[in-house]
């Protein structure tokens, strides 16, 4: 495999294991880009590269300290794998229940206005003046983190001030409450976005901005059903075709509670839910537990290389945690 000038290559030698060097870079990452230079494009150039100084351990500890952290990353990418596979059969079950006459499950059933069953519909809000330079509150999410059940970028975390947040009257989040992106895309076309939390994923506390919906239905339909319908291929082409059109894309709360939502068979419904909700639940504990994980690794690797922790005893830890 070849690489372009834009990478830098390590090649290791017999007395550097590459996974522990891999970690190395994770832990120093904001040192070792201090040794980039340039305006426009910053650039890490060979020499600065060669002369970085990393702590070299023996062989064998390398290879100890890479297997403590390879074996929480593994845990981590083995969640990843199940949430996909939960989401995808979410999906699978209302489709094999619900299906009917051979057109797609979302829409072969009569309708209402989604509005008529819908218990909350609300957005929320951010101080005046935004959130830049608040260090310390209640997490506040926006549009930007709306990808999928079970999916968050901690790196992109604002908050907002504890006693803001305690002054809400709407947009403080409850377990299994299904996020919609509210607006957002390039001029003219509308990308919705769906996503649900609980079981204290992302957060056991946390709040919405203006740009996310939450949204909660009535009985007999379940927040899993809910999520599963505004996910299926149908009604995100109709959240497309409502949102598109505008210079700045927005589906409008006006246009999602005219979004025609199915009316099924009540059985078949009730069914379906049962069978889908242990899978939501197994989705939202997995990315709780990933969560933990990695902030268990990020923990132990700089105790791990400066030698303040043994091996063993992180052992100890990834075994209790995992």
């Amino acid at each position: 495999m070849a690489t372009s000038q834009d990478f830098v290559n390590w090649v290791c030698g017999p007395n550097l294991d590459h996974r522990y060097l891999k970690y190395v870079l994770q832990l120093e990452r904001d040192t070792l880009l201090r040794f980039a230079s340039g305006t426009t494009h910053q650039t890490i150039y060979f020499p600065e590269a060669k002369a970085f100084h990393i702590l070299l351990p023996g062989i064998e500890q390398q290879r100890a300290i890479a297997g403590v952290m390879g074996a929480l990353d593994d845990k981590i990418e083995s969640n990843r794998r199940l949430r996909e596979t939960a989401d995808d059969l979410l999906i699978t079950i209302f489709a094999a229940s619900l299906t009917q006459d051979g057109r797609p499950w979302e829409c072969s059933w009569p309708t209402a206005n989604l509005g008529d069953h819908l218990e909350v519909l609300e957005t929320g809000r951010r101080p005046p003046g935004g959130v830049r330079g608040v260090t310390s509150g209640v997490p506040s999410i926006g549009a930007e983190s709306i990808t999928r059940a079970g999916e968050f970028d901690y790196s992109k975390l604002k908050l907002v001030p504890t006693d803001f947040f305690d002054s809400m009257k709407r947009g403080q989040l409850e377990d299994r409450d299904v996020l919609l992106y509210k607006d957002g895309g390039t001029p003219g076309n509308f990308e919705p976005h769906v996503s649900m939390v609980g079981q204290g994923f992302p957060f056991v506390t946390a709040a919405i901005n203006e740009h996310v919906y939450r949204l909660r239905i009535r009985s007999p339909y379940s927040q899993d059903f809910l999520y599963a319908w505004l996910s299926a291929p149908g009604t995100m082409d109709e959240m497309r075709r409502r949102g598109t059109g505008v210079a700045i894309p927005s589906l409008n709360s006006a246009n999602l509670r005219t979004m025609p939502f199915p009316l099924p068979d009540t059985a078949r419904l009730l069914a379906a839910q049962a069978e889908a909700e242990p899978v939501m639940t197994a989705l939202l504990q997995s990315a709780t537990e990933s969560r933990t994980l990695a902030e268990l690794r990020d923990a132990l690797l700089p105790e791990l290389l400066s030698g303040r922790m043994r091996v063993p005893a992180a052992e100890d830890l990834v075994k209790a945690a995992t």
